[in-house]
């Protein structure tokens, strides 16, 4: 049975704990049989500053080291996860094609934009609901932009990352696919699968499993078929972490495949 994790991190991000060759044991022994390092490169940093240049030197030689000593019955993919793109469409369009192995690109959002100093959302507080509004505003506005950019990205990565600590942190509960926010989730999720892309179900390390229901049902709507899953995990404890729980919900919102990447081409894994 194919149990494949294609959302992790290795120390060749910028908060990752762990060696490629350490994620890929632990994915062994947690009885997945595909793993993806998808490391960071955002185009600004945690903090906000711009980076607009990536060296692949240290993962290509990681991934090379992990290769010759993988375990047995495991494949091992090598991704990215690409944020912000659109700070630079040229910048990231030139690291990805400098990297002629590259199989896997999430594309994603984890700052500000107009906000804050376009800092992590994780770093925000949300102590009002007028601040969370005009966070979702914001982020939303940023994912229009990574979906215009179809070259760089083949699944849209945690559609609902900043509700993370918007619904940990803030007055009440959030959720894009209610009032101000709904017709622009549905839009970005319509364009997303009309360009033949994909979007991710995060499980962020076992955490988030029924909250893609909606989401995923809303995508099967507007004619998604590709559907990634990854943990996010930063660590060896959390590789594959709610792989398996949200293969049931993802099956039991219609679809009968997930999408795993190889070269940039999606193949289809039954669940």
């Amino acid at each position: 049975m194919f149990l494949g994790d294609t959302h992790t991190h290795s120390l060749c991000s910028p908060d990752g704990h762990n060696t490629v060759l350490e994620m890929a044991r632990a994915a062994s022994a947690a009885g997945l049989t595909h793993l993806c390092l998808t490391d960071h490169w955002d185009l600004v940093t945690l903090q906000g500053e711009p980076a607009y240049t990536y060296d692949w030197t240290p993962y290509n030689a990681a991934v090379a080291a992990a290769r010759a000593a993988l375990p047995q019955g495991l494949t091992l993919a090598q991704g990215m996860e690409l944020g912000e793109a659109y700070e630079n469409p040229d910048a990231a369009r030139a690291v990805l094609a400098a990297q002629p192995g590259l199989d896997f690109v999430i594309g994603s959002v984890h700052n500000y934009r107009a906000m804050k100093d376009k800092h992590d959302f994780y770093f925000a507080e949300y102590p009002d609901h007028d601040t969370c509004q005009r966070t979702l505003e914001d982020y939303l506005g940023s994912l229009e932009e990574v979906v215009a950019l179809p070259d760089c990205y083949d699944t849209l990565g945690h559609v609902i990352y900043p509700l993370r600590y918007i619904n940990d942190r803030g007055p009440h509960p959030f959720s894009l696919l209610e009032g101000d926010f709904y017709e622009r989730t549905v839009a970005i999720l319509r364009r997303t699968a009309q360009d033949g892309k994909a979007m991710e179900v995060n499980t962020w390390r076992g955490r988030s499993i029924e909250e893609w229901i909606p989401y995923l049902r809303l995508f099967k709507s507007l004619g998604g078929e590709l559907i990634t899953v990854g943990s996010d995990a930063h660590t060896v404890q959390d590789v594959g972490k709610g792989i398996r729980e949200v293969y049931q919900v993802i099956a039991d919102c219609g679809f009968a495949y997930v999408a795993v990447y190889h070269g940039r081409k999606a193949g289809m894994e039954k669940l």
